[in-house]
C-alpha cells in the first residue's frame, strides 16, 4: 500500500465516522477540489482552501441525507488514487431516494489531498 493511498483511506474512514475536521487535515492549504455536478446543487464548484473544503461537506448534509457511502474499489498509481464507489441518500427538498455509483480522483502529494474530482451519475438524484 502506497503513501496516497494510505491518505485517501484515511479521508474516507474520517467521512465515514462524520470527522470532518480530521478529514480536512489531510488536505493541502492550497487544493484544486471540484464536484462535477449540476450548478444547482450547493457543492457543485471549485473550492480551494480546506475551509473552502469544510464548507463543500456542509452542503452536501444541506441537500441529502446519505444512508449508505461505500468506497468500493482503489486504483492507486504513483500519487494518484481513483475511487470507484456508490452511494444511497435521499434528496431533503423532494424527499426522493437515490441510488448512484460515483468516482472520485485524488492527487497526493507530501501526505496531503493536492486535487481532488467527484463525478456522480446526479441524473439519479432528479428519478432519471
Amino acid at each position: 500500500m502506497g503513501a496516497a493511498l494510505d491518505v485517501v483511506q484515511q479521508g474516507y474512514a474520517a467521512f465515514g465516522s462524520k470527522d470532518i475536521p480530521t478529514l480536512l487535515k489531510l488536505v493541502a492549504d492550497q487544493v484544486d477540489w471540484k464536484e462535477i455536478c449540476p450548478a444547482s446543487l450547493p457543492y457543485s464548484g471549485l473550492r480551494r482552501t480546506p475551509s473552502e473544503v469544510g464548507e463543500f461537506f456542509s452542503a452536501i448534509t444541506k441537500v441529502e441525507d446519505i444512508t449508505l457511502f461505500e468506497p468500493q474499489e482503489f486504483i492507486e498509481a504513483g500519487d494518484s488514487v481513483t475511487v470507484l464507489g456508490y452511494l444511497e441518500a435521499s434528496a431533503l427538498d423532494t424527499k426522493q431516494k437515490f441510488q448512484t455509483e460515483w468516482v472520485h480522483v485524488f492527487t497526493v502529494r507530501d501526505s496531503k489531498i493536492t486535487r481532488w474530482r467527484g463525478f456522480t451519475d446526479s441524473a439519479a438524484r432528479y428519478g432519471h
